[in-house]
């Protein structure tokens, strides 16, 4: 896929993949626009892109917050008109914890962010990209559901899967194309909640992960 001039959104763009994916996709010559809940890490991104000649537009939006979110869909529609590329990477990630002691709020936390957000940008970013010439959304699958410890982050998880597949399946021949894409183990913060003290030198780096996602495109 060209990204030379394309409207590229990428949710979770602060750190992790997410930042990968924003840096790379403006290598490419695409417009970013960076959503993520940290300032910060939404400025030093901004710094990298536009010491490589790269536009961006930077959005410090909470992905639950569905206020927000409507808004900035509007906001791109009114300077753009359209996305030409959606890459969802914005996760919570829960304590890992028995079945019986997930605690209440962090279920309650982790659905919202996992799972009820994923399906409201669904809903708002749906237009956006069918108003591109073709529209494409990735979002990231994590296959953990049903592994100890894992109850609470991998029902949400499961979840989110099967509402993306239902939209993958239902968009086959209208667009947007959309894709699961399943990433291998990266030395994220996410994946350090999970596994601290792991060997991050075993681990893919999320810059190739990055490029790896972007030759797949079509």
């Amino acid at each position: 896929m060209d990204m030379k001039d394309k409207i590229v959104l990428v949710t979770g763009a602060s750190r992790g993949l997410g930042r990968a994916v924003a840096e790379a996709a403006g290598r490419r010559g695409a417009h970013v626009v960076a959503v993520a809940r940290t300032s910060g890490g939404l400025e030093e991104l901004a710094d990298v892109l536009d010491a490589a000649g790269a536009s961006s537009t930077l959005v410090p939006l909470d992905i639950t917050d569905d206020g927000g979110l409507q808004r900035m869909c509007a906001a791109i529609h009114e300077r753009w008109g359209h996305v030409d590329l959606w890459v969802h990477t914005a996760v919570y990630a829960a304590p890992l914890s028995p079945a019986a002691h997930v605690a209440e709020r962090e279920l309650t936390r982790t659905l919202d962010s996992n799972v009820r957000a994923v399906h409201r940008l669904v809903r708002y970013v749906e237009p956006l990209l069918r108003a591109a010439d073709a529209g494409q959304a990735v979002l990231m699958d994590d296959m953990v559901a049903g592994r100890p410890l894992y109850g609470g982050y991998g029902a949400a998880k499961a979840a989110a899967r099967a509402l993306v597949e239902s939209w993958q399946a239902e968009t086959v021949s209208t667009g947007p194309k959309v894709t699961l894409f399943t990433p291998p183990p990266m030395p994220t913060a996410v994946r350090g909640r999970f596994h601290p003290g792991e060997d991050a030198s075993v681990l893919t780096r999320t810059g190739d992960v990055a490029e790896q996602l972007f030759a797949e495109l079509k």
